[in-house]
């Protein structure tokens, strides 16, 4: 059974064939979504190309989130190529790699603010330009946050507070788009060794000890959390919105 046999949707936030994104879009693809990618820069751009190839994706488009036009631009192409969207994955997070370590005192203020302007608030500038296309299809807004926004973690620091600004955007987005029928979601992953999480500080020992700790006794891979994703974004999940699903093996159940 192809769930998302028929439908379209937009993902953001590819970066290698380890990202979460690519996971995310091998998964919709098999289930039958056609697809479209976006990269932020042309050394991006060089990584993404070949992997959509790869699984016959034709549609890629630039997009840095922190620019309106290239936003407005990817989606009036969309709007152009297919008229409707049922999904859009927003895979996309930044700090500077100087933000991520030390003290959480010490965080810049340019440094906060552009922690805050890619990760949280390019959201809500892609729910808005996505509205008219999703609404003709009741589609599903998906975005990936981590246990770091809910709990303090070493070395997470400023991108802690932005992932809980982006949940609070989550419920906020769901409650303001769910009178068309737009649903609203998100899914905290536990730790997985991707090109973002490599500026994370004793990342090998955060893995490590979610392994030890989680209920399950493992890491979680870019695969499960795939799974989760073609959850939220079938019919399946047509009742679901504003909600945050842990997909992190029960870490985040544990006393830590």
């Amino acid at each position: 059974m192809e769930l998302l046999e028929g439908k379209k949707a937009v993902i953001l936030g590819v970066a290698n064939d380890h990202s979460i994104a690519w996971a995310i879009a091998r998964a919709f693809k098999a289930h039958g979504a056609e697809l479209a990618l976006t990269y932020p820069n042309q050394q991006i751009e060089r990584r993404v190309r070949p992997l959509a190839e790869s699984e016959g994706i034709n549609v890629v488009l630039e997009c840095d989130v922190t620019r309106d036009d290239h936003i407005e631009r990817v989606f009036a192409e969309l709007m152009e190529r297919w008229s409707t969207l049922d999904v859009l994955v927003h895979a996309v997070a930044f700090a500077p790699r100087e933000e991520l370590k030390g003290r959480f005192s010490e965080t810049s203020r340019a440094g906060f603010a552009i922690a805050l302007e890619v990760s949280t608030y390019s959201l809500v500038a892609l729910s808005r330009a996505a509205r008219p296309l999703l609404e003709r299809r009741q589609g599903s807004i998906l975005t990936l946050t981590y246990l770091g926004s809910q709990v303090a973690m070493p070395n997470y620091n400023v991108m802690g507070v932005a992932k809980a600004a982006l949940e609070a955007c989550v419920r906020y987005l769901a409650f303001d788009l769910g009178p068309s029928g737009v649903r609203v979601n998100a899914i905290s992953a536990g730790p997985i060794r991707t090109l973002s999480a490599a500026g994370i500080g004793g990342f090998r020992e955060m893995l490590h000890h979610q392994a030890e700790l989680a209920p399950l006794r493992r890491n979680v891979t870019g695969e499960d959390v795939a799974q989760a994703a073609l959850y939220l974004a079938s019919d399946l999940s047509r009742a679901v919105t504003g909600e945050v699903l842990f997909v992190d093996g029960g870490y985040n159940i544990v006393a830590q």
